[in-house]
């Protein structure tokens, strides 16, 4: 999920900032199951990656205990 020079904001689902509520930035892009998420700045951008990031960990341990394959 790094950003990319041909997002554009104009292709954003969002107008704010999920986190801080502000209006979106175009340096501050992503690209999320698809689709263009806006960011106020890089800061929230990177906030978004890291809690994705730490939510699909979770789920791959969790998959993994389910399926036994954690011991």
């Amino acid at each position: 999920m790094t950003p990319s020079a041909a997002l554009r904001i104009e292709d954003a689902v969002n107008e704010l900032c999920p986190w801080s509520g502000k209006p979106i930035a175009a340096d501050s892009l992503t690209l999320y199951n698809g689709a263009v998420v806006g960011f106020c700045n890089p800061e929230c951008r990177d906030k978004f990656a890291r809690a994705l990031s730490a939510f699909e960990d979770a789920f791959q341990a969790r998959r993994a205990a389910a399926s036994g394959l954690d011991e």
